[in-house]
């Protein structure tokens, strides 16, 4: 005979136990790739030769950026000044064929109007150039502060400066030599600018005086009132201190 089965008695009533799992908790993309403090390298234990490494690159990072910055400045500058000798070839161009009538003095007025223009334009940025050549010596002076601080001692072999406050960056202007700041001013490729602006301004006044059917003396007077604009003046004295 075979052998009944045996009834399996139910489970007691009452809530399961916890099931304890043997894998750990899984951790998330960003704690997997979040370093431990323990595994995370401070600045002080950055070897001195990895770091005078990352200053040197900074440093010829901030050296190229300056020489593409001046490159630019110089090229608005060129085309504006062959611009301007162009008109005055136009201008004698014109008079031959046509003599010192009407047509002359319109084309002088318009001619005079476009390489105001164009000057004005090549100047404000010639002042936006400076302002930031300023803060590029101003951020090398800074790595030279680093450098200093890297290996004392080494700051006497500096012709230039190595703080980055104002009097700083003149004296990397003037590689530590002394001069006054209305010379390094007045000698500025702004200051430049801007007396080129005034005397086309200055012309401009005058032909527009002269066809309106003003006196010569009138004429004399207006072409030799013009002075530079206050905006452009206030620009150039913030910027030409730091201009080459």
């Amino acid at each position: 005979m075979s052998a009944e089965p045996r009834a399996v008695a139910p489970p007691p009533p009452g809530p399961l136990p916890a099931l304890r799992s043997e894998q750990p908790a899984a951790q998330t993309p960003d704690a997997a790739r979040t370093p431990s403090a323990a595994q995370t390298p401070s600045a002080a234990q950055t070897p001195p030769a990895v770091v005078a490494q990352i200053l040197a690159t900074e440093h010829w990072s901030l050296l190229g950026t300056r020489s593409m910055l001046w490159s630019e400045l110089m090229s608005r500058i060129s085309i504006h000044l062959t611009v301007s000798s162009a008109a005055l070839v136009v201008l004698a161009l014109v008079a031959q064929g046509t003599g010192f009538g009407g047509g002359f003095w319109v084309m002088a007025i318009g001619l005079a109007s476009a390489i105001l223009v164009l000057g004005t334009l090549t100047l404000l940025r010639v002042t936006i150039g400076s302002q930031e050549d300023h803060l590029l010596i101003a951020g090398m002076n800074r790595l030279r502060a680093a450098y200093r601080d890297l290996a004392p001692g080494i700051e006497e072999a500096f012709v230039t400066s190595a703080s980055d406050d104002h009097q700083g960056v003149i004296a990397t202007y003037t590689l530590g030599a002394r001069r006054p700041v209305v010379l390094h001013a007045v000698s500025s490729t702004a200051f430049f600018l801007l007396c080129f602006n005034t005397m086309v301004t200055a012309v401009l006044a005058a032909l527009i005086t002269f066809v309106a059917g003003g006196a010569t003396l009138a004429v004399a007077l207006v072409g030799a009132g013009q002075r530079p604009c206050t905006s452009q003046r206030t620009r150039s004295s913030r910027c030409c201190c730091s201009a080459s």
